[in-house]
């Protein structure tokens, strides 16, 4: 039977529902969405989508690096923003936080997301 392992860092904020903040399986990590939440203090870091997608990715890597892994390990990435006119912002976060690593990606746009984020990300990493 597979054992799956429950990753926690208290660099990235808590679950806000009944979930994990990724499950490493068989060396693959998969990370639950993380939103612009401070780990600290639990609130949005703010209303404006540049500074959520900043604290988005920080979160991320929080957890890819608790989990073992490393920004070039990432497999594939799924954004989902809530005003895809948001796209340039994130994209140009999101290029900056992976250098020239370029995963598989999905970017599509929600009605709405957990605590009225503008932006929610998650991965999927190839742990050595």
């Amino acid at each position: 039977m597979t054992k799956l392992q429950a990753v926690h860092t208290d660099q990235a904020p808590k679950a806000v529902g009944a979930y994990s903040q990724a499950i490493l399986n068989h060396g693959m990590l998969y990370t639950s969405g993380q939103i612009g939440l401070d780990p600290t203090t639990g609130q949005m870091v703010a209303d404006d989508v540049s500074a959520q997608a900043k604290q988005v990715v920080s979160n991320l890597s929080a957890v890819i690096e608790a989990a073992g892994g490393t920004l070039n390990q990432i497999v594939k990435v799924t954004i989902f923003l809530e005003d895809m006119n948001d796209f340039p912002v994130v994209n140009q976060i999101y290029a900056q936080w992976l250098g020239e690593h370029r995963p598989a990606r999905s970017t599509v746009a929600v009605a709405a997301l957990p605590l009225a984020a503008k932006v929610e990300m998650d991965c999927v990493v190839a742990i050595d």
